[in-house]
């Protein structure tokens, strides 16, 4: 700083600032970009299969730093790189088999949901109490993520990050979308308590509304999963089940384990009659239910008598009820189904999955990915249907409710089995396609939610790991490793009442999309007054 020199009785000169060096400021306006990145990266780490749920937090606290007060074409791309850093290594698992073209256009697509949920917060950021409105932002954008295109793809929710966090009683109160706000709210609130704090260092001055907006953002989050934790319980209502898991393992990783559907199903049957013999010689309890994985018969039962004949052979060597996860052409139609097998009356009742995958059991699309790549379109010959109706299998006395695998990800598919009558929810799944990625501990934790958020026992019988038996509470009480034959035993609660997030259903997304939707329109409208009083002046 450079001080003139100031005759007497004159006033004080004003101090000459130094320009700074050019790269200094070069440096300062390239920080928020180097900051989103990572800060997405930061979030992705608070994922399964690693505990670290809070790590969301300061996530979303730099997020909100890095957007506020930036103009629209600005933050559409640091939410853009925000995304970015969050889901590439978040869906990595998607290339696993198939190359990275896939894993990177879905990122790159995925992203742009990000990118526009980045623009509106950056919007409503200068508004008083900006960390609701941001954070209801981000919720409608998980909201219409989930919906589109092909039907959505809700992967990547912040609330299925939090499935050993403090937030997580939440899930019952109002179902994923009020859990995951609470998570952004509480970040986005860290980020004003931070701001508030370093312009009291700066100035000398406690801006006391901003700070008090920003405890509140925090505070308030945090008592609310506290309150609702009495809305969280395990015990029996309709009495109780044992519920027998079996995970057969697949001959070998990746895509071809297909190619060894008969091996599969053989797996499958013999360890259900290891399991037999466990019981016969009082090494383990008499299952009242059998619960094997999605593509445990992938040989068509109804159509084949020798697959029918294994699988009717295991059934009777365990005497139990068994859910098979089959492939069935029914009336030209394919479908991936789960068949009740009874012990003495065969396959009694089926259900068939309703919310199937995009490029993995249909392709949209066909004629321009075909068009791109070749290999891709004979990965999906043959396009799977829709089934159309809740499955509940009435099993030993239980009401059991079927999500199978991707299902899982989507509120209305989980929920409206417990409507349907689910007394406890199975998540028949298979991941041999994915190897050992974390796509398994991903699909995990998001069992573990929907078990709280509807307080249901959830069972997750998997062809190849890791399966598991989770409460109520979403604590996981058992289960196996990755490519290994086991089966898990256990008693298991009914139950029957429903939390407030079934009974709501819907309505709570609806009333923070709506939130959303004023705080943009009051950005708006201050946008507008602004320029008018501009024009005045």
């Amino acid at each position: 700083m450079t001080v003139t020199a100031t005759p007497v009785g004159e006033s004080d000169p004003i101090p000459q600032q130094t320009a700074p060096p050019a790269w200094g400021g070069r440096l300062v306006r390239l920080l928020p970009a180097a900051a989103a990145a990572p800060s997405g990266l930061l979030l992705y780490v608070s994922f399964p299969p690693r505990t670290l749920w809070w790590l969301a937090l300061p996530a979303f606290a730099v997020f909100g730093w890095v957007l506020r007060g930036r103009s629209r074409r600005a933050a559409l791309g640091l939410g853009y790189l925000f995304g970015l850093g969050f889901l590439l290594p978040l869906l990595v698992w998607t290339g696993v088999e198939v190359g990275p073209g896939p894993w990177i256009a879905l990122v790159a697509i995925e992203a742009v949901f990000v990118a526009l949920v980045g623009a509106g917060v950056a919007a409503v950021s200068k508004l008083p109490g900006w960390p609701v409105w941001a954070a209801a932002l981000w919720t409608a954008g998980e909201a219409v993520r989930a919906r589109a295109p092909f039907s959505g793809f809700p992967w990547g929710k912040v609330a299925f990050g939090q499935a050993d966090g403090v937030f997580l009683p939440l899930a019952a109160l109002g179902g994923t979308p009020v859990l995951g706000f609470a998570v952004v709210l509480c970040g986005f609130g860290l980020c004003e308590i931070v701001r508030a704090a370093l312009h009291a260092r700066r100035t000398g001055t406690l801006r006391r509304a901003a700070a008090a907006v920003g405890a509140l953002g925090v505070v308030v989050p945090l008592l609310a999963a506290f309150a609702a934790r009495s809305l969280v319980g395990d015990e029996p209502e309709a009495g109780t089940v044992t519920v027998a898991v079996i995970q057969g393992n697949v001959p070998r990783l990746g895509l071809d384990f297909n190619s060894q559907r008969r091996a599969v199903l053989d797996h499958h049957a013999r360890e259900t009659r290891r399991l037999a013999a466990d019981v016969a010689a009082g090494r383990a309890e008499q299952p009242d239910i059998v619960l094997w994985p999605e593509n445990s018969s992938d040989i068509d039962p109804f159509a084949n008598d020798d697959a029918r004949t294994v699988i009717d052979g295991a059934a009777k060597a365990i005497d139990a009820p068994v859910s098979v996860g089959g492939v069935v052409d029914r009336d030209g139609r394919l479908l991936n189904e789960q068949i009740l097998w009874d012990p003495a009356k065969g396959p009694v009742d089926t259900y068939d999955k309703r919310q199937i995958q995009p490029f993995g059991e249909y392709l949209p699309l066909r004629p321009l990915v075909g068009a791109i790549n070749e290999d891709w379109t004979s990965m999906v010959g043959r396009d799977f249907s829709r089934g159309d109706e809740p499955g509940v299998f009435t099993m030993g006395g239980a009401g059991v409710g079927l999500v199978t695998c991707y299902e899982a990800a989507f509120d209305w598919a989980v929920r409206d089995t417990v409507t349907a009558g689910a007394q406890l929810i199975s998540v028949p799944s298979n991941n041999a396609t994915f190897g050992r990625s974390e796509m398994t501990y991903q699909q995990l934790a998001m069992s573990r939610v929907r078990a709280v958020e509807h307080g249901r026992a959830v069972t997750v019988p998997v062809t190849s790991g890791v399966s598991a038996i989770i409460m109520p509470d979403g604590e996981v009480t058992q289960r196996t490793g990755m490519f290994v034959a086991d089966s898990l035993v256990q008693e298991v609660p009914l139950r029957t009442s429903q939390t407030p997030a079934t009974r709501l259903g819907v309505l709570p997304e609806i009333a923070l999309v709506l939130v959303a939707a004023g705080g943009l329109g009051r950005a708006v409208a201050a946008g507008v007054r602004g320029r008018r009083a501009g024009d005045v002046r």
